[in-house]
């Protein structure tokens, strides 16, 4: 045999075996199924200004509790509202989960649709907006995906908790 058909047998043989590996990554993907967690957020503290105000930054805290109404830790999002007009404001977001089991960390970018005053005590309005999963320790190590959270009412929200990677 040539130099090259020794070269062109060597890459054959290199792309059959990333192809094999890559279908057994892909299958070993399959058995690590997307896993989703639902927890009810009920509002605990905050510290959300009357009037929401430019690179003027606050928090909000709620302890969780899953579907049984079992206690299983506490959502701290700490916000930074980036512009605010009369009709909600942008605002960038950092989320961290301390739960029973591990912690979850995770961040968006989200328009926040309440007017410049910032939250009405009756008849606020239901928004609902993503996290992106950041990373997370204990059983969440390295964990991957998204967190929904559905604002029911100005002080109680729902989770939704969608883990794509090997801590599900």
């Amino acid at each position: 045999m040539d130099r090259r058909s020794m070269l062109q047998l060597t890459s054959a043989a290199t792309i059959a075996g990333g192809l094999a590996a890559g279908a057994a990554g892909t299958a070993h993907a399959t058995r690590r199924a997307d896993r989703q967690i639902t927890l009810k957020g009920t509002r605990t503290g905050a510290n959300i200004p009357d009037i929401l105000t430019a690179g003027v930054p606050y928090y909000v805290r709620y302890d969780l509790t899953d579907t049984e109404g079992r206690s299983v830790g506490t959502e701290n999002a700490h916000c930074l509202p980036v512009n605010v007009g009369p009709d909600g404001s942008y605002v960038m977001a950092t989320l961290v989960l301390g739960l029973d089991d591990g912690m979850i960390t995770a961040s968006t970018a989200f328009q926040r649709p309440l007017p410049a005053v910032t939250e009405l005590p009756v008849n606020s309005r239901q928004w609902t907006h993503e996290f992106a999963i950041t990373g997370g320790t204990g059983t969440y190590n390295g964990a991957e995906g998204s967190i929904s959270i559905e604002h029911l009412t100005r002080d109680e929200d729902t989770l939704t908790i969608t883990l794509t990677d090997g801590a599900a």
